[in-house]
């Protein structure tokens, strides 16, 4: 005799050891499975999208500024019946925590070699393409442990040696000169325009008086 078990599709069940084929294990999401009693093993295993935090503290840039990144990663394990069963020999029987680490780990990993390759104009000034080259390049990676990258997302990226700081000076400062320009050159035109508008009225004023006499 045995059971029936159930699950949503946010779950896995792994059955395995008695008859359940000839691999000896049956993974079932979102439907159910028979489980004999005594000889087989019924282990559950979460399918729900998990929110990891990297966090890359002072790594050196191409320039050999040390910046800090903190990031934000949406990442599940894929239902596909194959990637599923690596999944299953990855993380079967650990807490949350410990698959979450396990990933974790290897996403910092990615994001301190990228941030190793690109200068701090090109991490700060476009975030979303480097966010989008750290999930390019992990993917595959945690792909082989059967995890999907839903989402990566770069959070902030600040550093202790002010190099963002004078960035943003010099930034607000060449913004502040062009305004300035901008003022001059449209002053500029609306003197001309005023001394334009003067010379038309004096040449019609001396014509108007050139006809009487």
């Amino acid at each position: 005799m045995g059971n029936i078990h159930t699950c949503g599709p946010n779950e896995c069940i792994v059955i395995s050891g008695g008859c359940c084929g000839s691999t000896g294990t049956n993974m079932v999401s979102g439907s159910w499975g028979w489980a004999w009693w005594f000889v087989t093993d019924v282990q559950r295993m979460s399918l729900e999208v998990m929110t990891l935090n990297p966090v890359c503290d002072n790594v050196e840039t191409k320039q050999g500024v040390p910046l800090t990144v903190t990031g934000v990663a949406q990442v599940k394990i894929m239902k596909n019946p194959e990637l599923l069963g690596i999944a299953a020999e990855q993380f079967l029987g650990k807490k949350e925590d410990e698959i979450t680490d396990t990933i974790l780990q290897t996403l910092e990993g990615h994001l301190r070699a990228i941030l190793g390759t690109l200068t701090v104009e090109e991490v700060y000034k476009d975030r979303d393409q480097f966010a989008s080259l750290v999930r390019d390049i992990a993917s595959p990676d945690v792909g082989r442990m059967g995890i999907e990258i839903l989402s990566f997302t770069i959070k902030d990226v600040y550093d202790n040696v002010e190099y963002l700081a004078s960035l943003g000076k010099t930034q607000t400062a060449v913004v502040k000169r062009d305004a300035d320009i901008g003022v001059a050159q449209a002053n500029r035109d609306a003197g001309i325009r005023e001394a334009e508008c003067e010379k038309s009225a004096m040449d019609v004023k001396y014509s108007t008086d050139t006809k009487i006499e």
